[in-house]
């Protein structure tokens, strides 16, 4: 039997995961460290890893993967990757890390991107780059470039983080179109990488990697590559993309019309369009999903982030006297529709982009103390993050997103059927839902390279889809209570 790999490199942990070949089918996934990656604040607001770090967790986990399975080096037959976005690596001309990356979750670029928005031009920028420069890569390495110039000096190239860990492997320093489109790279409009922008911020182009496609041989693991990860020299990377286009490649999206919705401690919902709109680039991210071709009709992966989701969730979980999520999805059935009344809006986890940055927290109105209870509490959590969902793919449909199809993974929030139930009602529209992760998605997009996205879509539905929830047919009662609910909200928002 031979087999792909996937990985999965998180700011937590690393995944690992096995497919078979033939059939898509998942061996067993393993995660690294056991605990969670611990991350270097020298101050607030920082975010830094050690690039080496990931691939020691790597090599660990492929380890650990070969031996459960009893899988040979020469039975793994090729690699995806997929990878936390927006973080940046730089190397000096061995390859060698020059400082920390500054990863995704770090804001120490925030005003050098505002500021570069404010005078390339808000209206340039929406229509070349589809976002602002915002926080992300590029406006990362122009912050190294004004406090690190000794550093900045070395750079032989800067990598995202699946390009570093491609380049472990081989020995190649490439990356992809999409994934110069998550770091602001990328000029949408002349279908290039973004001259005006690294003109603007004095960056060289020769710092820019070689673009290889997202699917197709990347490059080829060498001898040092094998001697460290236990994978036969040769093997192929096939596949790499950011953690949101991968995690919608996962759930077979990616077509316009189409979204895939993940509700873990952060909500994500991530829609496929073929328009380079970006009307709501200030809340909505734009990048080049991962079937984005030059030339081609444009495939564009719009990504809107609920910072309060599964947090508010597990908050209450560890907060309330509840045993389980079980036991609150339980003590909440028993509540009608709309928690008689009380509302809680579930922005307790930092500032949100979809409400233009506004940090309101989490907000629990209308309770009374004598008839409400702790059922209350329960149902109104999961129905003001299914109204927050709800919120988002508004402003989704603002932009432009006509959602056709919503697929989702089965994490905690969506095995709760009050969530999904209210959120497929007001959506009016099906909700799939599919056990599967980002690194069974990575390892099965290795078998794009044959560009069969059929028998892709046809292994996950197969394989993975548990069930789909309906939206009911008597949606008054859940549009009176999602209208109380934005009520209270804009009464925050307006103040």
């Amino acid at each position: 039997m031979n087999y792909y790999l996937g990985l999965d490199i998180g700011s937590s942990s690393i995944k690992a995961a096995l497919v078979e070949i033939e059939s898509g089918k998942s061996l067993g996934v393993v995660q690294e460290p056991k605990e969670e990656m611990g991350m270097f604040a020298q101050k607030n607001g920082w975010a830094e890893q050690k690039p080496n770090d990931w691939w020691q967790h790597i090599c660990n986990a492929i380890t650990q993967l070969k031996k459960q399975h009893n899988v040979s080096r020469t039975q793994i037959k090729g690699i995806g990757i997929s990878y936390q976005m927006h973080g940046l690596v730089l190397v000096d001309k061995k390859g060698n890390p020059l400082r920390k990356s500054i990863i995704w979750c770090d804001s120490r670029a925030v005003e050098t991107g505002n500021k570069a928005f404010a005078e390339i031009g808000e209206e340039k920028c929406a229509s070349q780059l589809l976002n602002s420069p915002a926080n992300f890569t590029a406006s990362k390495l122009k912050w190294v470039k004004e406090n690190e110039p000794i550093i900045y000096n070395q750079i032989y190239k800067f990598m995202l983080p699946g390009d570093y860990v491609a380049y472990k492997f081989s020995n190649k320093i490439n990356t992809t179109i999409s994934g110069l489109s998550e770091g602001i790279f990328w000029d949408f409009k002349n279908d290039s990488v973004a001259d005006f922008l690294l003109e603007y911020y004095g960056i060289d182009k020769s710092l820019v990697p070689d673009i290889v496609d997202t699917f197709g041989i990347q490059s080829l693991i060498d001898q040092k590559g094998e001697e460290e990860s236990g994978i036969a020299a040769g093997t192929p990377i096939y596949y790499r993309a950011g953690d949101q286009p991968n995690n919608a490649l996962s759930l077979n999206v990616f077509n316009p019309g189409e979204v895939a919705a993940t509700g873990g401690t952060s909500g994500v919902v991530y829609a496929v369009t073929d328009s380079l709109s970006a009307k709501e680039s200030a809340r909505v991210n734009n990048f080049a999903h991962v079937n984005y071709k030059k030339g081609a009709a444009a495939r564009i992966g719009k990504l809107l982030c609920i910072n309060g989701a599964g947090i508010q969730y597990r908050w209450l979980l560890n907060n309330l006297a509840v045993s389980s999520y079980e036991d609150m999805n339980n003590l909440a059935s028993e509540i009608p529709v709309g928690s008689d009344g009380v509302c809680l809006i579930p922005f307790g986890n930092g500032a949100e982009r979809m409400l233009n940055n506004k940090e309101i927290g989490t907000r629990i109105v209308n309770m009374n103390l004598n008839n409400h209870h702790k059922g209350h509490m329960c149902r109104a959590a999961l129905e003001g993050i299914a109204f927050s969902f709800v919120y988002g793919i508004e402003i989704l449909k603002s932009d432009g997103i006509k959602p056709k199809v919503i697929r989702a993974g089965n994490d905690n929030l969506f095995r709760s059927e009050i969530f999904a139930n209210t959120a497929a009602t007001l959506i009016e529209q099906e909700i799939e839902i599919y056990n599967t992760t980002g690194a069974i998605g990575a390892a099965r997009a290795a078998n794009l390279h044959k560009g069969d996205f059929e028998t892709f879509g046809k292994a996950i539905i197969d394989n993975d889809h548990v069930m789909t929830f309906m939206p009911f047919k008597d949606k008054q009662p859940y549009l009176e209570a999602y209208k109380n609910w934005k009520k209270e909200l804009e009464l925050i928002l307006n103040k």
